[in-house]
């Protein structure tokens, strides 16, 4: 669609986040482009109020005039979206006029006199908006590319070309993207009602059903081309060939908004609805605070956001190593490091400071790992110490030279086989989570029973406050009594031998038991 790769669903400003809290001219931001139309020049000047709303009764259909030249669709719905749904646009480019069509007459007479007292901007430039005679749109391929609408006084059916399901591809995804993160998203422009995640040709896809044919279209048309992130995880849109989805099974990677009751699954966390809003950041990301558009993120989503604010490789010159500082010089090894802060990328050297053994060096994989790193684990408690976590200006950590005994402070990860994110589009992507004193734990031998996990993690110096095998009885949940319990759990037992080469893979996780 014509302009949507430079715009974020309204005027960028900036930035290439999506849905930015301060794009919109809205009611409820606070910020306008013009707050009174007295500084707008001549043509504000000569703008009466009846220029405006026209001679038209109100209806849901309004008519936009004046709009410049490069303006695209999504600039236009930008405009409407904080009064409420809108269910359909139409361009005239060759005389810069649209069509805008709400989902009801109450949103567009509330859009219209607020627009009376504050002079819509587009690309900084203003439009002049109006009811239409038209009661609704009823659009074609023909009317889309510079025809005029018809009237609705027909079978008063939306025409669309595409399906009510879309083809979602996360490119550069730097952070997770999960599930509830597209629901979020999405359901700005209509009723999500099915969404199923996979991985193909190492690549994060979805295929989301919404409930009609022109929400869908409406969301290709305002997010195909736009970041979720800051610089990355670029939404990739087009129309699915089927026209619905059969989800079995709701959970992580499955869910059928209108069938709560399907199972999880097999080997699948069952869905916490309470979970989804366990971890919010003020944060200006793609999940911003437009009104009545998004509720708080996802744990994962909300510490990706987070890191999000701090600069990204390629934008800043910023390395991947971190400096960790007022840690347990007492207590803490390269190997206690390598595993705590494995969780959220892939640790590539460990160096203890020889003359302050409170503070660490730590090489990540690269800048973007760092950062999530930093923005899950500044602040946690590790062997009973607040620690803290910035950037290092070092670019790389030094290997110590040939001969040189520097008591075992240093040390190369890079070949390690514990490395989580090795493989584009692995799901470890998607299973990324702040500490909690929940942990998930995975490739558990066949005759290990609860009561031998139980006794494995208490020895690690916590309390098992809860437990809970999935179905297959290869994973579970187990919940210590505080988060910093959990990270020590973490640190000693992943990777744990629980015999016949049976290795213990442990994460944090976002249910509640």
């Amino acid at each position: 669609m014509d302009g949507i790769s430079d715009v974020a669903v309204g005027v960028k400003r900036g930035s290439d986040e999506l849905l930015s809290s301060s794009m919109y001219n809205s009611p409820n931001s606070g910020m306008s482009s013009i707050s009174d139309g007295t500084s707008n020049g001549s043509d504000s000047k000569k703008l009466r109020v009846e220029d405006r709303v026209g001679d038209a009764p109100p209806s849901r259909v309004l008519h936009i005039r004046k709009l410049p030249n490069e303006v695209s669709e999504a600039d236009i719905i930008a405009l409407g979206l904080p009064f409420g749904k809108v269910t359909n646009i139409l361009t005239l480019k060759g005389k810069n006029q649209a069509f805008l069509e709400l989902s009801t007459e109450e949103a567009a007479i509330t859009m219209v006199n607020y627009y009376s007292a504050v002079t819509p901007h587009v690309r900084n430039v203003p439009v002049f908006i109006q009811y239409s005679n038209h009661k609704e749109l009823k659009t074609d391929n023909a009317n889309q590319s510079g025809g005029t609408p018809t009237s609705g006084s027909s079978d008063g059916t939306l025409t669309s070309p595409s399906s009510p399901v879309l083809r979602i591809i996360i490119d550069n995804m730097f952070y997770p993207v999960t599930l509830d993160v597209l629901q979020q998203i999405f359901s700005k422009f209509g009723t999500v009602m099915k969404i199923i995640t996979f991985t193909k040709n190492n690549q994060f896809q979805a295929l989301l059903q919404y409930s009609d044919a022109a929400s869908a279209q409406q969301a290709k048309v305002a997010l195909d081309g736009q970041n979720i992130y800051n610089a990355c995880c670029t939404l990739r849109i087009d129309y699915s060939k089927l026209v619905n989805l059969n989800v079995k099974y709701n959970n992580d990677k499955s869910r059928d908004y209108t069938r709560p009751e399907l199972p999880s699954g097999d080997g699948q966390p069952a869905v916490d609805p309470s979970v989804a809003a366990a971890f919010s950041k003020d944060s200006n990301s793609l999940l911003g605070k437009i009104p009545g558009a998004l509720s708080p993120l996802s744990a994962a989503a909300a510490a990706a956001a987070a890191a999000g604010r701090v600069a990204l490789s390629g934008h800043s010159g910023s390395s991947g190593v971190l400096l960790v500082s007022n840690l347990n010089e007492e207590m803490v090894t390269p190997q206690s490091l390598f595993t705590l802060f494995g969780v959220y990328g892939d640790v590539q050297r460990v160096k203890i400071l020889y003359n302050k053994k409170d503070s660490a060096l730590i090489q990540m994989a690269d800048s973007n790992q760092a950062q999530l790193a930093m923005s899950h684990l500044n602040g946690q408690k590790m062997y009973s110490k607040i620690i803290r976590v910035t950037m290092s200006k070092h670019q790389t950590v030094q290997l110590p030279r040939d001969g040189l005994d520097d008591q075992g402070l240093t040390k190369d990860f890079t070949n390690s086989p514990l490395h989580r994110f090795k493989k584009p589009g692995s799901k470890n992507f998607q299973n990324i989570f702040p500490p909690s004193a929940t942990l998930h734990l995975s490739n558990i031998p066949q005759d290990i029973t609860e009561d031998d996990l139980r006794v494995l993690f208490t020895n690690s110096g916590g309390t098992v406050k809860a437990f809970k095998f999935f179905q297959d009885r290869k994973m579970a949940l187990i919940q210590m009594s505080t988060i910093e319990e959990a990270i020590q759990c973490l640190i000693d037992l992943h990777n744990y031998n629980m015999g016949n080469n049976h290795h213990l893979r442990v994460s944090f996780s976002k249910s509640i038991i």
